[in-house]
């Protein structure tokens, strides 16, 4: 069974540490209105650290911005030492958006405009983050960081400590329980927030986070494909396709080595 209050004050206890041997002066955390933002912003607050909440729109949906400024009211008014800074990016993606307008718009270029989004904001959390003293707070979770690869690559991915990356979504949410995390953020149905027309995690990625967590104990366990059918056999496959696609995310960076004869 998952001992809730012990984690969290694990994770706290890490994160202060880090910072401290980092000579830092807390965090700084991207709030975009979901469960994980929500969760890592929390316990980055509970470290009695600067925190700084950076709220990010880009033609954001007015659901998900309200959510993440109803949290960060939500975490000032908890705790003193929280600041935070709404920097509208949108005039900054439309700029870059007709820069590019006139390269060729092949079957992917919908995916690369998701994805500067996210580095955008990314550059912003740095910027904040490097003027201030402050460590970049990542909010990845377990299945999407090392699971299904469900993050921008140097993106949301680009980040200084990943606190909850050990634990699967479903894990998250009982730390939100935990933490009186607002309920309209706890009920909201996950997105990344990187689409102009609303595309929430499962829409994206073809199944559920509790649907993917089992299939990621299933690869981890040996379970082979052939011992299931039905719904769960599906879920099986899209797992196993998007875990293979997303490797280059996970893996570290292939360096060309050279050998060493080629030295003498």
């Amino acid at each position: 069974m998952m001992q809730t209050p012990k984690i969290i004050q694990h994770i706290r206890a890490w994160l202060k540490d880090y910072a401290t041997q980092a000579h830092a002066k807390g965090f700084v955390v991207g709030v975009s209105g979901g469960i994980d933002s929500a969760v890592v912003s929390k316990l980055c607050a509970m470290t009695g650290l600067d925190v700084l909440c950076l709220n990010m729109p880009i033609r954001q949906k007015a659901d998900q911005f309200d959510r993440a400024a109803a949290h960060i009211t939500d975490l000032q008014k908890e705790f003193a030492h929280v600041r935070s800074l709404t920097i509208d990016l949108t005039p900054t993606f439309e700029q870059f958006e007709q820069t590019v307008s006139g390269s060729l718009k092949t079957e992917n270029w919908d995916l690369a405009m998701a994805n500067t989004r996210s580095r955008l904001r990314m550059t912003t959390l740095y910027f904040y983050g490097q003027i201030n003293g402050l460590l970049v707070a990542g909010t990845g979770n377990k299945v999407e960081d090392f699971g299904v690869g469900f993050f921008t690559k140097y993106g949301d991915g680009g980040v200084d400590i990943s606190p909850i990356a050990d634990l699967l979504k479903t894990q998250v949410y009982e730390l939100s329980k935990e933490l009186g995390i607002r309920h309209d953020i706890q009920v909201a149905a996950p997105t990344d927030g990187l689409w102009d027309g609303e595309r929430t995690d499962e829409q994206q990625m073809g199944a559920t986070y509790p649907e993917l967590e089992r299939a990621m104990a299933q690869h981890e366990n040996g379970v082979t494909r052939e011992s299931l059918s039905g719904r769960e056999l599906e879920v099986f496959d899209i797992y196993a396709r998007l875990n293979r696609a997303t490797q280059h995310k996970v893996q570290p960076i292939p360096v060309c080595k050279i050998p060493a004869a080629y030295w003498a």
